[in-house]
């Protein structure tokens, strides 16, 4: 693989900045935390990192509502952390991925102040702006995704601005050529400095229709989504006109345009649309992204059933496009509790961390997955994420995916000298990493011989992948590629399992470090509890 392709079959490893490491002792993450852990990140054996936003930012998403794109929030540390995290990245080995957040600002940030004194000033039209109808409702009835309506009013003006997200995240007018260019010339800034890759936050939702047609609605049993609250009104129509819109694909040709005159940098878009897996194979095609993921298997289906029709439907699609996948991150219920229910065991966090690692494409793990971290039960008093607030308690938000990396058993997690943002649970304390870097059978042990494992069969980095139907509970599919085959069963349950493929001469491949499942003859395969089969084909 050469260096420029780095990114094909990579494994990324996200870092929320907030909850990673504090060292100033505020109780929040900060960028020398990163830079102090950055060998326990490079001794996983992950390829790069994904860094969560550390920019400018009033913090009312976040970090996700950024005032200034080119800045580090003093929060985080300075400019010159960053530089130093990104020497010693690489002299590790590490590529270094930052987020982009495109399609919005802050409320705070400079174009937006200037926007919303007048309707004849110079930035004038670089939001979405839109007169009232004339009983002084808003100009259509779309809906943020954070609850209530799109719109809000602004008095200087007398007109309504657009927010997909919170009321403090405006959406920038990408219709606007000049929006589209400093858009693109924040992107050069970090580029020139030196970054790797980039994850596009909500990368197709930089433009909207136009014409502000009203969605249509969408029936209740079509009611759901990724992170959906029940009584969510957002669910309650289809997104057709607030997002995904044809004009979108120029500007990531531009995008793509600007990325290929810094060589071995590469794209991941977040993509979340009505059919996400067609959008993610569309945006990936030859001169746009170089990656796309979406957040099908970052839901609650789990079954062999939903694995193997997600995937197989992407890869109908995808054509040369590339896919990556995640299974966790910091919008969304952490997927041992998700999949596994509240008392999931440590060995069913092992053997998703080694399906996710075994499918085509790159992949993206959130810290903690290498630890087998369960959901956080975060009470009401100590949120802190504006949308589970909102929607509590059916819908108890993101904070519980959100609280600090576990690095000891102390009461603080070994995270920081100060309070933590948030409660670290004792659950996470009794699976720090220095807890199961004691532990031969640990979560964290198994993650990396796995991905050293993987390291030596390149075919599961970049080759084909053909699903086989196989009864529940087993995913099971081949990969291939330079006269190699390879076949991947895992066991989903916890019961051992007896089945027959029609695979012949195969030979069983050791090392991986999971329950290994045994093959007879006539392809007759026997799993263990939670256990996994590799076998040379």
């Amino acid at each position: 693989m050469s260096d420029t392709q780095w990114w094909r079959g990579a494994v990324i490893y996200q870092v929320y900045p907030r909850s990673f490491l504090d060292t100033d002792g505020d109780g929040v993450g900060d960028l020398p935390g990163i830079v102090d852990r950055l060998d326990y990140i490079a001794g996983l054996g992950v390829d790069a990192i994904w860094i969560s936003p550390f920019f400018k930012s009033p913090m009312a998403d976040f970090g996700y509502d950024i005032a200034d794109y080119r800045a580090v929030d003093p929060l985080f540390g300075t400019l010159e952390d960053f530089d130093r995290l990104l020497h010693k990245a690489h002299a590790l080995g590490l590529k270094v991925m930052i987020d982009q957040v495109l399609s919005h600002t802050s409320s705070d940030h400079a174009w937006f102040k200037e926007s919303r004194q007048s309707r004849d000033n110079p930035k004038a039209d670089w939001y979405v702006w839109a007169d009232a109808h004339e009983d002084g409702t808003p100009p259509n009835n779309w809906m943020s995704l954070f609850g209530g309506v799109a719109w809000t009013w602004e008095p200087r003006r007398g007109q309504y601005y657009l927010h997909n997200f919170l009321s403090s995240q405006p959406d920038l007018n990408f219709h606007h050529p000049d929006v589209r260019a400093a858009t693109l010339e924040n992107v050069r800034f970090w580029l020139e400095r030196g970054v790797d890759g980039l994850r596009l936050d909500a990368i197709n939702f930089c433009f909207h229709d136009a014409r502000l047609r009203d969605n249509p609605p969408k029936p209740i049993e079509k009611r759901v989504g990724r992170g959906f609250s029940p009584d969510n009104p957002y669910a309650f129509q289809y997104h057709f006109y607030n997002n995904t819109q044809p004009e979108n694909l120029a500007f990531l040709e531009e995008l793509r345009a600007l990325m290929d005159r810094y060589p071995g940098t590469a794209a991941l878009g977040e993509i979340s649309s009505e059919d996400s897996l067609a959008t993610t194979a569309e945006y990936t095609r030859a001169g746009r992204l170089h990656m796309g993921y979406s957040f099908e298997l970052l839901t609650d289906d789990f079954s062999a059933g939903y694995l193997r029709e997600t995937v197989s439907r992407l890869e109908a699609g995808l054509g040369e496009g590339w896919p990556c996948w995640a299974l966790s991150n910091h919008d969304v219920r952490r997927v041992p509790t998700r999949w596994g229910g509240a008392e999931a065991s440590p060995a069913l966090a092992k053997l998703l961390n080694a399906m996710l690692c075994s499918l085509r494409g790159s992949v993206c793990v959130y810290q903690g997955e290498e630890l087998g971290l369960p959901e956080a039960d975060v009470p009401y008093e100590a949120l802190r994420d504006p949308y589970g607030i909102a929607f509590w308690p059916n819908f108890k938000g993101r904070d519980g995916c959100r609280t600090p990396l576990p690095w000891t058993d102390e009461p603080d997690g070994g995270f920081s000298g100060g309070s933590p943002w948030l409660p670290i649970p004792e659950a996470h304390r009794g699976r720090a990493v220095a807890v199961q870097e004691q532990d031969p059978d640990s979560v964290l042990r198994a993650f990396r011989t796995f991905l050293r494992w993987r390291a030596g069969h390149p075919v599961l980095r970049d080759g084909a992948i053909r699903m086989l139907e196989t009864p529940e509970p087993v995913l099971a599919f081949e990969r291939g590629g330079d006269g190699e085959r390879v076949l991947a069963a895992f066991n989903l349950s916890g019961a051992a399992v007896d089945l027959v493929l029609p695979v012949a001469g195969a030979t069983l491949l050791e090392g991986h470090g999971l329950p290994s499942g045994e093959l007879g003859s006539a392809g007759a395969l026997r799993l263990p509890a939670h256990g996994a089969l590799f076998a040379r084909l």
